[in-house]
């Protein structure tokens, strides 16, 4: 856990991604099925934010 934000950032990527997708699947209503590609790519970009190594602070003054 590099950044508090970043991992807290993924943890809710995977949370929101797991649980519309088990919504649309207990739901009943067979138009709303799971698309899980989108969830194994929310789950993958929710990992990588957890994982990310956050970019220090430069201490150069900021460009005009």
């Amino acid at each position: 856990m590099k950044n508090w934000k970043t991992t807290t950032t993924g943890i809710l990527a995977i949370v929101l991604a797991i649980c519309t997708a088990a919504k649309n699947e207990l739901d009943g209503d067979p138009s709303t099925i799971a698309d899980w590609s989108l969830v194994a790519t929310s789950v993958l970009a929710g990992v990588g934010l957890i994982l990310a190594k956050d970019a220090k602070p430069s201490d150069a003054p900021a460009a005009k």
